[in-house]
């Protein structure tokens, strides 16, 4: 009977905890690049969409001037001719600045997403966002009541080039090339980034 009462002590139970633990995905916050960049840009399309409602709003003043350009290139049609001309090259510079804002939110979107080579597609939205800026002082952006347009379109292509300089930038690079931010848990917590 005390054979019976003094039975071996059992064999430990494994640990349950392990230093090789599973990686997981996680949502950590952008480095501080990252965020100035998403700012300059965010900034941009503020300025850029109060460049579009003022040109709205001055369009009135500015349609006679872009006539009496077109005029200067044939004095010898109709009046009505100059005035579809001046409604044409309005709304097509128009149009063309509202769809340089659109595809660059949609590029910004694709950027936070880290899809691959956004950065050249922002490149080539900022060459012709200039493209139209130089163009539409030519044609559109004339006049006195078109000076603030001109410091809204400047302001504009300053905020993006200043976001598409912080997006390069060694963390912003690192970022974006890793897709994913992977995270091993341990036992006390959150581990290293991989």
């Amino acid at each position: 009977m005390t054979e019976i009462m003094s039975r071996p002590e059992p064999p430990a139970r494994p640990s349950l905890e392990s230093e090789n633990a599973p990686p997981i995905l996680a949502k950590l916050t952008p480095p501080f690049s990252v965020r100035v960049s998403q700012l300059f840009w965010i900034l941009s399309f503020i300025v850029g969409g109060s460049a579009v409602v003022y040109s709205f709003i001055i369009r009135e003043t500015q349609l006679p001037l872009i006539a009496d350009l077109a005029r200067t290139v044939d004095a010898d049609r109709d009046d009505r001719t100059y005035t579809a001309a001046a409604d044409i090259i309005y709304w097509s510079m128009f149009a063309l600045m509202v769809a340089v804002i659109l595809v660059q939110i949609t590029l910004l979107v694709s950027f936070m997403a880290r899809k691959p080579n956004v950065r050249w597609w922002q490149l080539l939205t900022f060459c012709v966002q200039v493209a139209t800026f130089s163009l539409g002082i030519e044609l559109v952006i004339t006049g006195e009541q078109a000076q603030p347009l001109r410091y809204l379109v400047v302001a504009q292509c300053a905020l993006v080039l200043l976001a598409l300089l912080f997006s390069v930038v060694p963390g912003a690079m690192r970022w974006s090339a890793r897709k994913r931010d992977v995270v091993r848990l341990g036992a006390d917590g959150p581990g290293s980034l991989d």
